[in-house]
C-alpha cells in the first residue's frame, strides 16, 4: 500500500471565531475561513481548481454546494460536499489529499462550516435512533457517559475519583481556550467548579460537555514539491487514516466501551504512513476529539500516548498540559473552542498547522520546537474516526 507521506502540503489556512455567530451565515462564516487562507497563502481564489466542501447539517441535494460557489466566487471548478459525522472535516481534508497526491490538481482548497445555533438544535439528541429496531435514541452525554463510568469500574476508579480525572481534562481545556482569542469560550474553571456543576448524564457535568457552536475552517493544498514556492514554511501531510465500524457496535455482547476498533485503525493507518512507531515520544502536538472529558480520557489510550488504564498519572502529573511532555488541545479543544460539527477536523489542523510554524495565535500557548503533529475526530453513536499527522519538514519523521 502506498503512503501518502510527503506528497501533499499545506500552504495556507484559515479559521472563523466559533461561537454563537448571530453575526454571520453560512455564506460569511465560508467566506471568512476562505479569505484568511487565502492572504496566509498569498494566492489569488481563481487559481483554485477544486473544492471539497464539509458540513453535517446542510440538504443532502447539490445546493450544499452551489450556494457556496457564489460567496466563494468558484465558478467553473468542481466542488464536492462530504459529510462523515463529527469527522467530515478530516474527510473533506483527506478527500483533497487524494486529488492532489494522484496528480489532477494542483491547488485545492478544504472548506468545512457549520451553523448549529441558527436550527435550536441541542445537541442532545431526540426521537429514534438510525435503526428503529435495535436503537431507540441515547443522547450523546449518555453515550459517552458510558465511556466513563465502565472506564471507572475496569481501572478500579471510585466515582468521586474517576470524576476528578476527567475534571482536571476540563480544567486544562478551559485554561487553555481562555488564552485563544477564536475560541468560544474564554473562561477558566477549578476543579471544584467542575465537579459542583449540574450533572447532565453521570458522572459528565456541564463543564464536562463541549458547546454547540456556529464556525469554519479552510485548508489550502498543493504537492509537495510545489510547496515553496507559496512560501518558507509549508507543512507537511505525513499520514492520513479514517476508519469505520458496523453500525451500532455497541449491541455486540462483547462490546466494553472502551476499545474503538475505529480509533485504533484509523490511528495504526496514519501512524504507518507517517512512520511514527512511538507516538507517546515522536508527537510534539495533539488535537483530539474530547467532546466530551470521558472521550479525551480514552483517547489518550487508543491513540497511544498513555498505557492502558494508566492514563490518570499522566493526567496527574500534568503530561497533556501546554507544559507538558505531549500537550494535548492547545487551543481548548471542541470543549472550549467548539465543535461546529463540519468544521472541527479542519479547525484542529489549523491549530497543529499553526503551532508547526511558530505561529500560534497568542504566545503564551506556542510550543517550543514542535515538528510533528497530529489532528483526529470520532464520532457517530460512535463508529466513525479519523487522524492525519501533520510535519513541519519533508523526510521527519
Amino acid at each position: 500500500m502506498e503512503s501518502i507521506k510527503d506528497k501533499v502540503a499545506i500552504i495556507g489556512m484559515g479559521c472563523t471565531k466559533f461561537g454563537e455567530r448571530w453575526d454571520a451565515g453560512l455564506d460569511d462564516l465560508a467566506i471568512e475561513a476562505a479569505y484568511e487562507a487565502y492572504e496566509d497563502a498569498g494566492i489569488d481564489p481563481k487559481d483554485i481548481q477544486a473544492c471539497w466542501y464539509g458540513s453535517v447539517t446542510q440538504p443532502v441535494v447539490g445546493i450544499g454546494c452551489t450556494h457556496l460557489a457564489g460567496p466563494l466566487k468558484l465558478h467553473g471548478i468542481p466542488m464536492s460536499r462530504v459529510e462523515n459525522w463529527c469527522t467530515t472535516g478530516h474527510e473533506a481534508l483527506r478527500n483533497a489529499c487524494f486529488g492532489v497526491a494522484c496528480g489532477m490538481y494542483d491547488l485545492v482548497l478544504v472548506l468545512g462550516v457549520e451553523k448549529l445555533k441558527d436550527t435550536g438544535f441541542p445537541g442532545l439528541g431526540t426521537g429514534r435512533g438510525m435503526s428503529t429496531v435495535l436503537e431507540a435514541r441515547r443522547t450523546a452525554p449518555g453515550s459517552f457517559g458510558m465511556i466513563a463510568t465502565r472506564y471507572f469500574y475496569n481501572y478500579g476508579l471510585s466515582p468521586e475519583e474517576g470524576k476528578r480525572i476527567i475534571g482536571k481534562i476540563a480544567v486544562k481545556n478551559h485554561y487553555n481556550g481562555s488564552l485563544c482569542p477564536k475560541a468560544h469560550f474564554h473562561n477558566q474553571v477549578t476543579l471544584e467548579q467542575v465537579m459542583n456543576a449540574p450533572i447532565i448524564a453521570w458522572p459528565l457535568g456541564l463543564f464536562d460537555c463541549c458547546g454547540n457552536s456556529d464556525g469554519g475552517a479552510a485548508a489550502l493544498l498543493v504537492p509537495a514539491s510545489q510547496a515553496r514556492k507559496y512560501r518558507d514554511d509549508p507543512i507537511y501531510i505525513k499520514g492520513i487514516g479514517a476508519a469505520h465500524d458496523a453500525l451500532l457496535p455497541q449491541n455486540r455482547p462483547a462490546f466494553d466501551w472502551l476499545h474503538f476498533e475505529e480509533v485504533i485503525n484509523s490511528s495504526r493507518q496514519a501512524y504507518e504512513q507517517a512512520g511514527v512507531k512511538h507516538p507517546r515520544e515522536q508527537i510534539d502536538i495533539a488535537e483530539i476529539h474530547d467532546c466530551f472529558t470521558s472521550t479525551e480520557l480514552l483517547l489518550y489510550e487508543l491513540l497511544g500516548f498513555s498505557p492502558e488504564g494508566k492514563a490518570k498519572e499522566d493526567i496527574d502529573s500534568g503530561f497533556f498540559e501546554l507544559g507538558g511532555g505531549l500537550p494535548v488541545n492547545s487551543d481548548g479543544g471542541l470543549k472550549c473552542f467548539g465543535h461546529p460539527v463540519g468544521a472541527s477536523g479542519l479547525r484542529m489542523t489549523y491549530e497543529v498547522y499553526k503551532q508547526l510554524q511558530g505561529k500560534a495565535q497568542s504566545p503564551e500557548r506556542q510550543l517550543k520546537d514542535a515538528k510533528l503533529g497530529i489532528s483526529q475526530t470520532f464520532g457517530g453513536p460512535p463508529q466513525v474516526a479519523a487522524v492525519a499527522v501533520l510535519g513541519k519538514e519533508p523526510g521527519y519523521p
